[in-house]
């Protein structure tokens, strides 16, 4: 059936949303949460895999102690009151790349609940509410083959990994969130950025939304303005990435308000969402808790972490990544645009490690914003994994410093860099990249300059510097870009003086 949508400035005009977060973090543990399995990303299927993780009959579960030592870190960063006790439910239903037929979760006793998180949008604050941050079990990976979708439906067969079953998550959970209809798509892309920011700065995961180590389900439910009650909800599920959060609540007000403007209901229901046309379609009808038939783990003993350790945890906690964002901006004399790129690249980390290693805020910001964002881009790889690190970038600015190179030579210093040439000196040396430091080939390269260009030449001597461009440009390209220009325009001017 096609969905009815209704343009978004109309949503907005007619009704409120109310927005529900549940974002999925896969821990960065070395094994899984109940057992001593490799918690690793890829592998051959179903090789990190035992009876425990596998729910064989006799597998006894035991509590990864450091996936419980994350959860408290994580929720402290969210402000959130951490347990004095708490314990695992099995939240049962049957999937077929659930091994147990139940995932061992929490329920009405999470490690960590209620606090917030201030999300700035387009210079407004807004506070998301926290109702718990608990701990559970990831499911494996089912693959449906054949048919044109990659689900299940029209698939000739389907396989199932069990290598992710039994990874350890973390599973944040907002109270509504109830903002102007206008700014609902962006307040759920900027939380969600943000708690991924937060999370990376707590290296308790990779946060690779790429591949599933931050997941998202975007709850959204549309009322009519002024209405005393909230409407019924839908959940797009798994959503795996920032711009994909923002279009799903969009296209999500847009069919609700489709629905509702028809005079028909609002199923209660999971969807899936598709990152080719930035739609959603309809998945399972959503359950209620009770559906789930929840009931406490008879085989782990509950948590009860002591309060010396929570506040040594405590502790531990990095600078709030908005708070350290506007100091930063602060000391490197950033524009608010130039900071919005920075941020927008992931690259500020990076640029932090590198004035670090002495070299200027804004020459490392040229580099890794520019030149090396453009080659990850091409490359199809995070900024980190461009292949040249902070040191290095360091040691080719001090190059460029020193007058040894230039920025044009300096582009392919980081190409014998990413090649695997050795260092920036020994790049420069194999390929002979120094400046031509010597003032006579530059004088020669000169006088051939001027020789093919004797007009430039009377304009010089009639005091229009500007000509000088003409002769340094043939200079340049007579030297394979090694001349420094500084110095090649004093030369031509003490020349024609």
């Amino acid at each position: 059936m096609t969905e009815v949508l209704v343009p978004f400035d109309e949503v907005i005009a007619k009704y409120d949303p109310a927005l529900g977060l549940e974002v999925h973090v896969e821990l960065n543990t070395n094994t899984k949460m109940f057992c001593g399995c490799p918690a690793v990303f890829g592998g051959e299927p179903n090789t990190q895999v035992c009876p425990t993780c596998l729910g064989l009959p006799g597998a006894m579960p035991v509590v990864n102690g450091k996936a419980v030592e994350s959860a408290i870190r994580i929720g402290l960063a969210l402000n959130c009151s951490i347990a004095e006790w708490c314990r695992f439910a099995r939240k049962n239903y049957f999937y077929p790349d659930m091994p147990k037929n139940f995932q061992t979760s929490q329920y009405d006793e999470p490690i960590a609940f209620d606090g917030w998180l201030d999300v700035e949008v387009e210079g407004e604050t807004f506070r998301v509410e926290i109702e718990r941050a608990h701990m559970e079990e990831d499911t494996g990976k089912s693959t449906h083959v054949g048919g044109a979708t990659g689900r299940i439906h029209g698939a000739d067969y389907s396989l199932v990994d069990y290598n992710r079953a039994g990874i350890p998550l973390i599973e944040i959970v907002t109270r509504p969130i109830l903002v102007p209809a206008e700014k609902a798509p962006a307040v759920a892309r900027a939380y969600v950025g943000q708690l991924r920011d937060l999370i990376l700065a707590l290296g308790v995961s990779d946060a690779r939304m790429d591949q599933g180590s931050i997941r998202a389900d975007v709850n959204l439910s549309l009322a009519p303005k002024g209405a005393d009650k909230l409407g019924t909800r839908s959940e797009t599920k798994n959503v795996n990435s920032l711009r994909s959060v923002e279009r799903a609540v969009r296209y999500e007000m847009s069919r609700h308000a489709g629905i509702l403007d028809a005079g028909g209901s609002v199923l209660q229901e999971t969807r899936h969402f598709h990152e080719d046309t930035g739609t959603t379609s309809s998945g399972r009808e959503k359950s209620d808790a009770e559906d789930y038939r929840y009931f406490p783990e008879p085989d782990l003993v509950p948590v009860a972490p002591s309060r010396e350790w929570v506040e040594e945890l405590r502790g531990t906690l990095p600078e709030n990544p908005t708070q350290k964002r506007a100091r930063l901006q602060e000391e490197y004399g950033f524009s608010d645009l130039e900071m919005r790129d920075v941020w927008a690249a992931g690259a500020l980390p990076l640029i932090e490690a590198t004035v670090a290693e002495g070299t200027a805020p804004q020459s490392a910001r040229k580099w890794w914003v520019a030149e090396l964002l453009r080659r990850a881009n091409d490359a199809g790889v995070e900024l980190a994994e461009v292949g040249v690190t902070p040191k290095q970038v360091a040691e080719v600015q001090a190059l460029v410093d020193a007058k040894t190179i230039n920025d044009k030579l300096a582009r392919q210093v980081f190409d014998g860099l990413i090649a695997g040439e050795g260092t920036a000196a020994e790049v420069i040396e194999k390929r002979g990249l120094a400046l031509v430091s010597d003032d006579g080939p530059l004088i020669a390269a000169i006088d051939d300059a001027l020789a093919a260009q004797p007009d430039i030449a009377e304009k010089i001597r009639g005091g229009n510097h500007a000509a000088a461009g003409a002769v340094i440009g043939a200079v340049m390209k007579a030297t394979r870009g090694q001349a420094d220009a500084a110095r090649v325009r004093e030369l031509i001017l003490e020349k024609l003086a």
